[in-house]
C-alpha cells in the first residue's frame, strides 16, 4: 500500500480528471463522477480480481461515454473522472463512510480496509479534490462572464442490485430543487416505453451526494443527476441513442 509521504499517481498515470469540448458554447456543463474506472499503479488493483473491477462497483457502465455524446450534440463542456469509485467517491464527501468503501455490494474491497487518515486524505488530495476544483473553476468562468450554466450530472445504475431489480430506465435525481428534474420527468413520460424513476433508483441528499449539492444548489443553478440503466447504454448504439434522447429532451427543459 502507498504511503501518503509518496504521490499515489505516478507520473505516467491519467490525470484525475478530462475535459472535453472544453470551449463549448452551451450553457449545460455535463459532469460524470464515476465515468473512469482506473486505479493507480500504488493500490496494487486494490486486491481486486479483473472481473470486479469491470462490474458496476467500480465505475458507472456508459456514462462517460453519453456524457460525451451529449456534450458533442449539444456543443457543451463535458468533464469526466478518470479513477475509479473504488479508489475515493467524488460524489461523497471525502470522510463520510460512503467515500471510501471497505465493502461494495457483495464485494470485499481488501485495499480499501484499514486506511489510516492520511492515506484517506492523500487519495481526496491528489483525485477528488482537482476534479471538483475543475468543475468549480468552470462554473466561476461562466459567473464572471454573465455566462449562463446548468449542471447536468451523468450516472447509470445497476439494473439488479442485491438481488433486487430495478424496473426504471432512466431515474431523474433531485435534492431540494426539482425544476429541472420535474421538467425531465414530464417530458421523458411522453417518450415511448420508457419507465422513469422520480428519485430513483436513488434519492439525493447531502449525506449521500457530493455534486449537485455543492455545485448545483449553493450556486442555485438549475440542476439534475440523471441516472441510465447500465444495460441499457452498454454499447455504442445504446449511448447513441440515449445521448440524442437528452440531446432533444434538455434545451426543451430549460426554456
Amino acid at each position: 500500500m502507498n504511503s501518503p509521504a509518496t504521490s499515489l499517481l505516478a507520473a505516467d498515470e491519467p490525470h484525475p480528471f478530462s475535459v472535453t469540448n472544453e470551449g463549448g458554447s452551451s450553457p449545460f456543463l455535463i459532469v460524470a463522477d464515476h465515468a473512469g474506472k482506473y486505479l493507480p499503479q500504488r493500490l496494487q488493483m486494490l486486491g481486486l480480481a479483473e472481473a470486479e473491477r469491470e462490474r458496476h462497483i467500480a465505475w458507472d457502465i456508459g456514462a462517460g461515454a453519453v456524457a460525451c455524446m451529449l456534450g458533442d450534440a449539444l456543443d457543451a463542456v463535458v468533464i469526466r473522472q478518470n479513477y475509479s469509485r473504488l479508489v475515493i467517491d467524488c460524489n461523497r464527501t471525502p470522510g463520510y463512510a460512503t467515500s471510501i468503501i471497505e465493502m461494495s455490494e457483495f464485494t470485499p474491497v481488501p485495499g480499501n480496509i484499514g486506511l489510516s487518515k492520511d492515506q484517506m486524505e492523500q487519495r481526496a488530495r491528489e483525485i477528488f479534490h482537482p476534479y471538483h476544483d475543475r468543475i468549480a473553476s468552470e462554473l466561476d468562468r461562466r459567473q464572471q462572464a454573465g455566462q449562463a450554466a446548468v449542471l447536468i450530472a451523468m450516472h447509470s445504475f445497476t439494473p439488479v442490485f442485491k438481488a433486487e431489480a430495478r424496473p426504471w430506465h432512466v431515474g431523474m435525481l433531485y435534492n431540494r430543487d426539482p425544476r429541472l428534474a420535474r421538467k425531465l420527468i414530464a417530458l421523458l413520460g411522453h417518450e415511448p416505453e420508457i419507465l422513469v424513476g422520480d428519485n430513483e433508483p436513488y434519492s439525493m441528499s447531502d449525506a449521500t451526494d457530493y455534486t449537485v449539492p455543492v455545485h448545483g444548489e449553493r450556486r442555485n443553478l438549475l440542476h439534475v443527476e440523471i441516472e441510465i440503466r447500465q444495460d441499457l447504454i452498454a454499447d455504442e448504439a445504446g449511448q447513441r441513442k440515449w445521448a440524442q434522447m437528452f440531446a432533444r429532451l434538455l434545451p426543451q427543459a430549460v426554456l
